[in-house]
């Protein structure tokens, strides 16, 4: 489990856990307020079960599903688990993000996932997001940057006041997000990591999709990619 920041204004706390899920590896994040509860899941690639066991032992009130972009190890997992939350709580859970330019990723889940040998469901988010978008969660704010290179419609949410992000796959601890696709662009990439990402701060710590998180700082001084 990570610790989180405060709000500017010192009364709410920002948690999180990581659950790694799927062979993938992937890290599913479950965000919540210390003192309300209030909670939410990132990239739900699979391993439902997995998560929600972990939701319950935080003991967040789960009130949406966030996708940072729509590959399958991200994403898979999303359908079932509104399905499932929305069974326990008894009201919908809205999936928000990515942004609408990873619609044709979504919309080929079921097909990645039978790639690989297993089931999963196509997703149509409640809420596609965009640069300048807010993801809010309770009292909470993340600021939304499109990161385009990895997928094409690759979300940045940045919590300013907690100095904390999650950047799904656009940047890793010394290394960057794929881009060997048929869709991919590494100068994109390269770029917004650079334009966006590295001015908001050395001390703005990270969360990726795989991995050890890492700080902007950090990534600067030794990240091969960035140099």
């Amino acid at each position: 489990m990570t610790g989180g920041g405060t709000t500017a204004g010192g009364k709410s706390r920002l948690r999180g856990a990581i659950v790694p899920v799927t062979p993938f590896q992937q890290n599913c994040s479950i965000l919540w307020d210390e003192a309300s509860k209030v909670g939410m899941v990132v990239d739900p690639g699979g391993d439902v079960d997995r998560i929600l066991a972990a939701v319950e032992q935080t003991g967040a009130a789960i009130e949406k599903i966030v996708l940072t972009h729509g590959h399958l190890d991200h994403a898979g997992g999303a359908a079932s688990l509104r399905d499932a939350l929305r069974e326990r709580l008894g009201q919908p859970v809205p999936i928000e993000g990515p942004d609408l330019r990873d619609r044709f990723l979504l919309d080929g889940i079921a097909e990645q996932a039978a790639g690989f040998g297993f089931e999963a469901r196509n997703v149509t988010p409640d809420r596609w997001m965009a640069e300048g978008d807010v993801l809010a969660l309770g009292r909470h704010r993340f600021d939304v940057l499109h990161c385009p290179g990895h997928t094409p419609g690759s979300l940045v949410f940045v919590n300013a006041a907690a100095r904390f992000a999650l950047v799904g796959d656009v940047l890793f601890q010394g290394s960057v997000g794929r881009t060997d696709f048929e869709y991919g662009d590494h100068a994109a990439l390269i770029a917004a990591i650079k334009t966006k990402l590295l001015p908001l701060g050395d001390d703005l710590s990270f969360l990726c999709g795989h991995g050890p998180g890492s700080s902007i700082g950090a990534e600067k001084a030794a990240n091969p990619f960035l140099r």
